[in-house]
């Protein structure tokens, strides 16, 4: 199973590349951010001639915005809204996996930016950020059994590691890895034990980056990036992951995300 997480950074603009990522990559099952569309107005026959007939839409005007697309039929699929907020930031989706196992659950995420003040008082951005990301720990931790087989991926607007951005030393009073968001994704991290399937196969100390600033003149050769998406599998899916990695030479397509996709193959 090929599951590809992707901040497309408005859809019906980059709906080309959505269709090329699919006839090139070939996932499973696609999951989107930042569609920035109302679930009406997202486009209905994206990736059908591949046979992607299955969609999950939980968009809104002009902002945020998720969705899933897959070539497997969802046995159950949701949405839910977090910080007492309907800004569409979370869907998830229920695929059976073909092993006689549990289906297994893909939770497609958006997590808020947090504006440019990293101070909480000040900015009700970050507030929001960190409230969501405490919210997260919280749901999924009262959800925890070893038998799960979870999927969590998206943009997490976090890079936790000093290997995840460019310079750990200039970034590190910068919106996205500050010591106050680090923390709160490892409480994310910890509520069900999850692996870091990217890690999984790439050392920590190796610098990799998902994100790279629209206003980098040239952004492959500065290189200035961040890790801020990620696909994480619950301890029952250890044992499946087969490779993961960001598929950086998308960011260099025309017109291209300021994010590349991250792609995960599961042996099921």
């Amino acid at each position: 199973m090929r599951i590809c997480t992707w901040n497309i950074n408005s859809v019906r603009i980059r709906l080309e590349a959505v269709e090329r990522l699919l006839a090139e990559h070939k996932p499973d099952i696609l999951c989107l951010q930042e569609i920035k569309v109302t679930d009406e107005l997202f486009p209905a026959g994206i990736g059908a001639a591949l046979g992607y007939h299955h969609q999950h839409v939980h968009g809104q005007k002009a902002y945020h915005g998720v969705a899933i697309l897959s070539r497997l039929p969802f046995a159950k699929a949701g949405t839910r809204h977090w910080c007492n907020k309907e800004d569409s930031r979370h869907a998830w989706v229920a695929v059976e996996a073909g092993d006689g196992g549990t289906p297994i659950e893909l939770h497609n995420f958006y997590v808020p930016a947090g504006g440019d003040v990293p101070d909480p008082e000040e900015n009700e951005k970050f507030a929001h950020k960190l409230q969501f990301l405490d919210e997260m720990a919280v749901w999924f931790s009262a959800r925890r059994k070893k038998t799960n087989r979870f999927v969590l991926l998206g943009d997490l607007n976090v890079a936790p590691l000093e290997s995840d951005v460019w310079s750990h030393r200039q970034l590190l009073k910068v919106v996205s890895h500050t010591p106050v968001e680090v923390n709160a994704l490892a409480k994310v991290y910890d509520s069900h034990h999850w692996i870091d399937a990217v890690r999984h196969f790439v050392p920590e100390d190796e610098k990799l980056f998902s994100w790279w600033s629209y206003r980098a003149r040239d952004w492959g050769k500065s290189d200035r990036g961040r890790r801020l998406d990620h696909v994480w599998v619950t301890p029952a899916l250890k044992g499946a992951l087969k490779y993961a990695e960001v598929l950086k030479p998308v960011r260099g397509w025309d017109s291209p995300s300021d994010h590349a996709p991250v792609m995960l193959e599961l042996d099921l």
